[in-house]
């Protein structure tokens, strides 16, 4: 057995509900080190796993013995961590979005390429059950021709989940540079990509801040959005959804429509236009809500692709592509008009 000897730098919400308890699940991986500017919230997490503890993340770098690392800080920081990262040697699971512009993300892909490093973006909705089903549905041709789309992320925002609450670097346009559309919009746009396996070529959008008093970032969002082969459609991504949680996609197409996450009972359902139905039950999707924290499958991807030396499913590339469409519909909003991607 081998194993992978990893670091998480910052430890907030994200780091403590997903990527710590499932490098702990992983009987490839051993917790070496945890990095935060608040250095008893990496000490608390370092006395758990009988790991060292650091407040400055360049000090984290110098230790040889890590072979990967957890970048998982206010968004700003997504970009300078994971190069200085990649150019000591580690591998990088960045989380979303993967930077703050396209530059960027270009110089991430740039160092993981000159370093022979992997990086990886934490989109997790690709390895969400029903939307596994659903890629191969369409890829079977069972739907026909796709014309169109409705999907949408919100809650009623982070505050409820951040270690930081309404203080929270989310809310704070220095540190997160985008709100809603960065946190939970860009999820979309990589799990749309991933479903109907185009690009987008057009955004049209409109972003709001209006729902949150104490926030300097966007937290209502409608895009439209189309693809190369002319599917149309909408996101929504919010910080106001306050009745609870919607995680939903469906897909209008030729011979009936395909509803995702869009039910209580069954996670993916389809209504054929010659009047059947298919109801499939495939487990929960990832939720913050208390009491849904399942496996998010990122980091046991992550792992198999230093293990085998295989790319990993939602590389750099990949993660620049679905913060292209982000941005765009960011440059939608402000120019008043619709934006090449």
């Amino acid at each position: 057995m081998t194993n992978i000897k990893v670091g998480v730098i910052g430890c907030g919400s994200i780091a403590k509900h997903r990527h710590i308890p499932e490098y702990a699940m992983n009987e490839n991986v051993e917790i070496a080190a945890f990095c935060d500017v608040v250095k008893e919230r990496a000490q608390g997490f370092a006395d758990q796993h009988n790991a060292k503890a650091y407040a400055d993340y360049k000090e984290l770098l110098k230790d040889a013995e890590i072979d990967a690392v957890s970048v998982c800080t206010p968004n700003y920081l997504h970009a300078p961590v994971s190069i200085a990262a990649l150019e000591s040697g580690k591998h990088v699971l960045c989380e979303k979005p993967m930077a703050t512009s396209a530059e960027e993300a270009d110089a991430m892909i740039s160092a993981a390429k000159a370093n022979g490093k992997k990086l990886m973006i934490a989109h997790n909705q690709r390895f969400v059950s029903s939307h596994a089903k659903a890629r191969s549905i369409i890829e079977s041709g069972t739907l026909g021709k796709i014309y169109s789309f409705r999907t949408a992320f919100g809650h009623g925002g982070p505050e409820k989940w951040s270690a930081d609450g309404e203080k929270s670097w989310f809310f704070d346009k220095e540190r997160a540079f985008i709100g809603a559309m960065g946190d939970l919009g860009v999820h979309k746009t990589d799990l749309l990509r991933f479903l109907i396996d185009e690009e987008f070529v057009e955004a049209a959008a409109f972003v709001e801040e209006s729902a949150k008093q104490y926030s300097t970032v966007d937290d209502s969002a409608v895009c439209i959005l189309k693809s190369e082969s002319g599917i149309i459609g909408t996101l929504a991504a919010s910080w106001a959804y306050n009745g609870g949680e919607d995680n939903s996609t469906v897909f209008y197409a030729e011979n009936g429509m395909m509803r995702l996450e869009d039910d209580p009972d069954y996670s993916l359902i389809i209504h054929y236009k010659n009047g059947n139905n298919e109801r499939h039950s495939l487990g929960a999707i990832q939720s913050n809500e208390e009491g849904k924290q399942t496996n998010t499958h990122v980091i046991e991807q992550f792992i198999h692709s230093i293990l085998e030396n295989s790319e990993p499913p939602v590389n750099g590339e990949e993660g620049k592509k679905s913060l292209a469409v982000i941005l765009a519909a960011l440059e939608s909003s402000e120019k008043k008009q619709i934006v090449r991607i």
